[in-house]
C-alpha cells in the first residue's frame, strides 16, 4: 500500500460516544476509562489486547485503534447494532503524527506484525485491506487469514484529537436521525455499502 491510497481511517463507536468524542478525542482504552462511554468491544477481543506489547514501544491499550476500513469482521459481527453506530471519518494525516504505529492485521491476533508507518504501510496489500469480501468458501486458512487482515490498524498514542474528526457514515435513516439530534458540527451521511 501506497501513502496515497489511504484517503481517510476510520474509527467505529456508538453515537452515544460522539458528543464525548468532540469533546475528549478519540482515546486510548487506557485513557477512555476514565470517561463515560458505551463500548462495542468484544470482551474476549479486548482479554488478547489488554496485555500486548509492541515491541520496542508501549501496551497496545495505550494506543487509540483506527482501520483502514470499517467494512471489516468487527463491524460485521456488530450489524446487529446499525441504528445505534456510526464510522468516525478520520483525516490520513495522523499517518504523520509522532508514535504511530501500523499493524498488518487486526493487533490482538497472535500473527501480528507491528511496524512504524514509513514502512507499515508497504507492509500492507492494498487489495486485501480494501477488499468487499474476505470469505473463502474453498480455503478456511486464507479465509482466517484475509479476515485479519481486513483488520488492520493504525495506533495512535493516547488519542485522536477532534481536529482530525472530518465526518461520520451511518447505515440507515434510524441511525442517521439520532446522530442528527446530536446537534453536532460534523458532516453526516448513509453509506450503507459499508454496513452490512
Amino acid at each position: 500500500m501506497k501513502r496515497a491510497d489511504v484517503k481517510e481511517l476510520h474509527y467505529i463507536t456508538p453515537i452515544a460516544n460522539v458528543v464525548s468524542i468532540m469533546q475528549h478525542g478519540i482515546l486510548s482504552n487506557e485513557l477512555s476509562k476514565k470517561v463515560p462511554h458505551d463500548s462495542l468491544a468484544m470482551e474476549e477481543i479486548q482479554a488478547k489486547r489488554k496485555n500486548k506489547q509492541i515491541p520496542g514501544a508501549r501496551k497496545l491499550h495505550e494506543y487509540a485503534n483506527l482501520y483502514f476500513d470499517a467494512h471489516n469482521p468487527m463491524l460485521s459481527k456488530r450489524r446487529n447494532q446499525n441504528d445505534q453506530m456510526c464510522i468516525l471519518c478520520v483525516n490520513a494525516s495522523v499517518l504523520d503524527l509522532p508514535g504511530v504505529i501500523i499493524s498488518d492485521q487486526n493487533a490482538a491476533s497472535s500473527y501480528v506484525r507491528f511496524f512504524p508507518v514509513a514502512t507499515g504501510l508497504a507492509a500492507l496489500d492494498k487489495d486485501k485491506v480494501f477488499a468487499t469480501f474476505w470469505l473463502h468458501p474453498e480455503n478456511q486458512i486464507e479465509e482466517w487469514a484475509h479476515s485479519s487482515v481486513k483488520g488492520a490498524e493504525v495506533l495512535i498514542p493516547d488519542r485522536v484529537e477532534t481536529k482530525y474528526v472530518i465526518g461520520a457514515y451511518v447505515a440507515n435513516q434510524i441511525a442517521l436521525k439520532a446522530f442528527e439530534e446530536l446537534k453536532i458540527q460534523l458532516t453526516v451521511c448513509i453509506k450503507n455499502d459499508i454496513f452490512f
